[in-house]
């Protein structure tokens, strides 16, 4: 874990790098973003990002976008205002961490982000047999191509091929060949010198020298242009590159792996990727199955995911019933994992009482196997009548399952508005109009009912 720590070198904080760094992290610290971002482009990687809460989060995760720079950032502050943390977060910031720091935090952001990016839940059979090639195939230095439909997680796959490998303490560094327009993307993979075009202000470090002695992915490999994929065969087979501009070659040393969610014999047979390179990657090959066709993987997923967004929203942990498990079940997910994920992230949010039930599990009609209804209904469970979201949807106004989805939020945050605001997405003076709006209507708000504000 490679942890960047942008701010003043306050005592604070130089207490948090400390916990930080006997906890396994390579700590890097920087005065200020710019200066930071200088970093960055040199090559100096990071994994995390902790900023201060009194810089412009909103402005500083901009200019990294600008940079094609993609970090996780967290909020620290010492002694910080509450508005102002949930502002951070609200600005796009993870987590918010107060310092004086307290350690079992920061191994919990350290251990949670350092697994969002690595783990691999399984426990069906079929997806239990690619994991088993997946870790034969990480010792090696061979080339990995990984297939499968999007939202499968082939990112993550190539992440635990990087773990188990020999250069697990190396790099791993992640384009989205897809993402990038083709000029810029050729000097994001192999750098360029000041001056080589037009805006090229400062020397930039591409990612093939980034990820040296450790492992780089190419996502979506199969959107790369022609012109560049000649360029790209060329570094792997003489395993140096040449920046644009340069004026002389830059050996590197890195394991490759590539993901694609096309056929990709189909690709080559139209002449959309060079069948030379083709090869070169499928050295060794992974095909990830869909969720569909990994059904005993559901129930593990969907807890691990309920978990994970409890903690985020800081919310109590509530299992999954079995019906709301039956629930999951109906539905197709032609998401895969990344749609499960949403949808588990909506039924945290959206759960009331002592565990998550089929009324909290939302997604549409299109979703679910042919036959089944759209309204999963409780095993057992008389129909809700209150007019509550937990009850039917279909029948109500929007306006009614706002309201409720609102005043359950509120309830969730035991009357904070600010933190209600944050988990709802909207801003404090949208949640204050809202609920001056009920309260007009005549509604009573039990539970603001001496709260805090």
């Amino acid at each position: 874990m490679r942890l960047l720590i942008v701010g003043k070198s306050l005592p604070e904080v130089t207490l948090a790098a400390e916990m930080a760094a006997r906890r396994g992290a390579s700590v890097r610290r920087q005065d200020d973003l710019p200066s930071a971002l200088v970093g960055l482009r040199e090559g100096q990687g990071a994994d995390l990002l902790l900023l201060d809460v009194g810089s412009d989060i909103a402005d500083a995760l901009r200019r990294l976008a600008a940079e094609r720079i993609h970090l996780p950032v967290i909020a620290y502050g010492v002694h910080t205002d509450p508005r102002q943390a949930a502002q951070a977060i609200r600005a796009g910031a993870r987590e918010f961490l107060p310092l004086p720091p307290d350690p079992d935090l920061i191994a919990a952001i350290l251990e949670e982000t350092t697994q969002e990016q690595s783990d691999f839940v399984a426990e069906d059979p079929r997806m239990l047999e690619v994991l088993e090639l997946a870790r034969r195939f990480a010792p090696t230095d061979a080339s990995v191509l990984i297939t499968g439909e999007s939202g499968t997680g082939k990112e993550v796959m190539a992440r635990f091929i990087h773990r188990h490998s020999k250069r697990a303490a190396g790099p791993f560094i992640s384009v989205n060949c897809a993402a990038i327009p083709e000029n810029l993307l050729e000097s994001e993979l192999f750098g360029h010198e000041k001056g080589a075009f037009t805006g090229a202000l400062a020397r930039r470090i591409g990612k093939f020298e980034e990820a040296n002695g450790g492992t780089l992915l190419l996502d979506e490999i199969s959107e790369m242009e022609p012109r560049l994929q000649a360029k790209l065969l060329r570094a792997i087979q003489e395993r140096e590159i040449d920046r644009l501009g340069g004026s002389r070659p830059v050996k590197v040393d890195i394991r490759l792996i590539g993901t694609s969610n096309r056929d990709m014999e189909q690709s080559v047979r139209s002449g959309q990727f060079r069948e030379d390179l083709y090869f070169r990657l499928n050295v060794l090959r992974l095909q990830l199955p869909s969720l569909r066709e990994r059904p005993g993987d559901l129930p593990a997923l969907a807890r691990w995911l309920q978990r994970k967004h409890a903690r985020a929203n800081q919310l109590p942990d509530r299992p999954l019933s079995v019906a709301a498990l039956a629930a999951l079940g109906r539905c197709r997910w032609p998401g895969n994992v990344r749609e499960l994920d949403n949808c588990m992230h909506r039924a945290v949010l959206l759960a009331s009482g002592p565990e998550i039930g089929p009324e909290a599990i939302l997604f549409q009609p299109d979703r679910l196997h042919q036959g089944e209804p759209a309204v999963p209904a409780a095993v057992g469970a008389p129909a809700d009548t209150t007019g509550r979201v937990g009850g039917p949807l279909v029948g109500r106004t929007v306006a009614a399952v706002e309201r409720d989805l609102i005043l359950d939020t509120l309830q969730h945050a035991r009357g904070n508005r600010t933190h209600a605001a944050v988990l709802l997405g909207i801003s404090i003076r949208t949640l204050r109009n809202k609920l001056k709006q009920y309260a007009q209507e005549g509604v009573r708000l039990a539970c603001l009912d001496g709260a805090a504000s």
